[in-house]
């Protein structure tokens, strides 16, 4: 038998998983958090089709844009049901990207997507976005908050950022001028960042039994808590060591480790001589290794393993270099040096 649609009961959009009224609190409180970001350049609202920034006061600028995510990181913070340090790590993240290239953060934009809207924990993802958009005076202009049921597990959701940032063209950090004698300045990570989380939660929860909230003696903290560390921001020593000439280049160090993201910023005919245990060894990456009998060359393009970013000096700038970094409290390590090779660049390890 036919039905008329008289027949049918009713169905609406909440009915297919679909909150509208929740995205509206989502939508509402994110008006909040991003106005404390703004500066006088925003000329528009969270809630326009499109964000509004005004470029003024710049010569010849160059756009530097990047977009990325947190990876598995994600799996833990749903499991220790924390979401706030998420979101910093993203914005900062995305931050060092284009900082390394010498660019000015100006604006960033979020991706926000889940199964089913909770504005409780979208609101504290966002919360930490704001957070690291003040620190790193960089405005969050707008994004995007997507509820899809059925996409997503219970409770999970992913997140990505876009960020955009200007430089001057003539100030444009593209590593060309990076040549033999050049100085490796190694600066340090607060923990994993944002890479290196699927082997790192198949070796804590699967092969060794932690659970997210398990105190690990060798961390001095639970295993959440380690893996929750937020993703440093460089700005400022980037920021201070690229105003006064010292820089030649810098590379982020997330993943593929330093053998991988270094060689991304040499000129041809150079490689990087990395002096292996230069630097201290944070706890979490030595009990990995161990806990997985990592392979070193694994080990070394997995994880960051102490070193979050690089900067490449020239030798008779590399004191003054430090002792600005000293003045910013910065803890830097002399990692090694740039020698001649042959057509690609690549990592030496001695």
């Amino acid at each position: 038998m036919k039905l008329s649609n008289r027949d049918l009961a009713p169905i609406r959009y909440h009915d297919a998983g679909v909150s509208i009224d929740e995205a509206a609190r989502v939508v509402g409180y994110v008006k909040g958090l991003a106005r404390k970001t703004f500066s006088k350049a925003v000329l528009t609202g969270i809630g326009s089709f499109g964000g509004g920034f005004h470029l003024k006061g710049w010569k010849d600028p160059v756009l530097v844009s990047s977009m990325d995510g947190v990876g598995t990181k994600l799996k833990v913070a749903v499991l220790a049901g924390k979401h706030d340090t998420v979101g910093q790590d993203l914005v900062n993240h995305c931050v060092n990207d284009i900082m390394v290239q010498g660019a000015r953060p100006l604006f960033f934009l979020d991706y926000f997507a889940t199964g089913r809207l909770n504005a409780e924990v979208t609101g504290s993802v966002i919360s930490g976005m704001a957070r690291a958009c003040r620190e790193n005076h960089c405005a969050l202009i707008g994004g995007e908050t997507a509820e899809m049921p059925g996409m997503y597990a219970e409770g999970e959701y992913d997140v990505a950022g876009c960020i955009i940032g200007a430089v001057e063209r003539r100030a444009l950090l593209t590593g060309a001028g990076i040549k033999p004698g050049d100085v490796l300045l190694g600066l340090p990570s607060t923990g994993l960042h944002t890479n290196g989380y699927s082997l790192a939660r198949k070796l804590l929860f699967d092969v060794a039994g932690h659970g997210v909230h398990t105190r690990v003696a060798e961390l001095g903290c639970t295993a959440g808590e380690e893996l929750l560390k937020v993703h440093r921001s460089y700005r400022r020593p980037l920021e201070s060591l690229h105003k006064a000439g010292l820089l030649e280049g810098a590379a982020h160090i997330t993943g593929g480790g330093i053998t991988d993201n270094l060689p991304r910023v040499l000129p041809r005919g150079v490689h990087a001589e990395v002096a292996a245990g230069s630097w201290p060894e944070l706890p979490v990456f030595g009990l990995l290794k161990r806990i997985g009998n990592v392979p070193e060359e694994d080990y070394r393009r997995t994880f960051n393993t102490g070193i979050g970013m690089i900067l490449v000096v020239r030798e008779r700038g590399r004191q003054e270099a430090e002792r600005r970094l000293r003045r910013l409290r910065e803890s830097v390590y002399r990692i090694g040096r740039i020698v001649k090779g042959d057509a690609r660049p690549r990592v030496i390890y001695t």
